[in-house]
């Protein structure tokens, strides 16, 4: 399963700007990957490990914003057409064949 987090945060003052460096800077810590500006996603094993990151995720919320959060399974995931441009290198590598569980 995928785990994507869209988010658009305002960024015009200073506080504004330290909500959105520290959002970004968890979803970072917590294995998300950039797929866009303002799109991340994290490849999670199973459904419980979805529950958990959301919860983590609305525990650091930022305080104003707009914040979205959709689960898709590989299959969907795997089934975004790019219209433009190519999958990131970090995208490449994050599936589920590299994957070693433990």
């Amino acid at each position: 399963m995928r785990l994507m987090v869209f988010y658009d945060l305002p960024n015009t003052t200073k506080s504004e700007n330290k909500e959105y460096t520290k959002f970004r800077k968890f979803l970072i810590q917590n294995g998300f990957y950039m797929m866009q500006f303002s799109i991340y996603v994290k490849l999670c094993m199973n459904h419980d490990i979805v529950l958990i990151t959301q919860k983590k995720i609305e525990k650091n919320k930022p305080k104003i914003g707009d914040v979205r959060m959709l689960a898709i399974t590989e299959k969907q995931y795997n089934d975004i057409k790019i219209l433009v441009g190519q999958k990131s290198i970090q995208e490449s590598y994050q599936n589920i064949d590299y994957l070693v569980e433990l």
